[in-house]
């Protein structure tokens, strides 16, 4: 085992890779897919040198739960002690299972790819794929991670109903933070008007985005259905306002809070 520099009795944290989420691949992937990249991304880190299993012989005493034990486990699409949710899955936990691999193997298949059966297979297709890099060095084997995850759709032919899946997973995830900034603004200093007179460049000034990111963020209130668009009495498209244009944005109060789980935590003095 290669010696590691870290301090002798510390337990070296956990990282995470910040594109994970946004790749989709946890999507894609067995459910292994989720600690292996944790586990890369934790030997990613300045002061790592060694294996995976090195990292988890140091971090879990060899063992790991969330993956299955160790890198020689085999993959599975679910957990297998979690409670088997019928309504959305009503075939059961083995049919499910058997159909994600049918579906998967295939994917691989046709894309020249082996069809991995354990983390550690799973581990080489991640080098083939690009989304680590493993180096030998002479102070042993050093691991990297791209600043961006190639996407599963660059790699692997998905079928149309992942495709869209994944499409609308990175478009929220693009957009959501740009709705929740509008949000905070129609909330916390217009106390959730029913109408507002504006325009986006007045709503660029007050949220500190730019008219082409609130133009977004307004556009999916609209295709949401929390928000409806004016000039005059005619509705009008968003999308298509020039940005110093004034228009009515109208909320829909009641549909934006039913369909949103709000913690709001008041301050002040106890």
């Amino acid at each position: 085992m290669t010696d590691n520099p870290s301090v002798p009795g510390r337990r070296r944290d956990l990282a995470m890779h910040n594109d994970w989420w946004a790749s989709g691949w946890e999507h894609v992937l067995p459910r292994q897919g989720f600690p292996l990249t944790m586990l890369i991304g934790t030997a990613s880190q300045p002061g790592f040198t060694g294996s995976l299993d090195d990292l988890l012989q140091e971090i879990f005493d060899g063992h790991w739960d969330m993956i299955g034990g160790g890198l020689d486990g085999a993959l599975t699409f679910s957990w297998p002690d979690e409670e088997w949710d019928y309504e959305a899955a009503p075939e059961g936990r083995e049919a499910n299972e058997a159909n994600r691999w049918e579906t998967f193997g295939a994917m691989l298949t046709a894309a020249g790819y082996p069809v991995p059966k354990t983390v550690r297979d799973l581990s080489e297709l991640y080098l083939a794929w690009g989304l680590a890099c493993r180096e030998e060095t002479p102070d042993g084997t050093r691991w990297s991670m791209p600043a961006a995850l190639p996407l599963p759709g660059d790699l692997l032919p998905l079928d149309a109903d992942i495709t869209k899946r994944l499409d609308r997973i990175r478009w929220t995830m693009r957009t959501g933070p740009l709705v929740d900034g509008l949000i905070h603004h129609l909330i916390d200093d217009l106390d959730e008007p029913h109408e507002t007179l504006t325009s986006l460049d007045r709503l660029a000034a007050a949220t500190g985005q730019d008219a082409d990111d609130v133009r977004i963020a307004v556009t999916e209130l609209v295709a949401s259905g929390d928000a409806q668009v004016q000039r005059g009495q005619e509705p009008a498209d968003a999308e298509r306002l020039e940005a110093h244009q004034r228009f009515r944005l109208v909320m829909n109060w009641d549909h934006f809070h039913e369909q949103r789980v709000q913690l709001r935590i008041e301050g002040g003095n106890a």
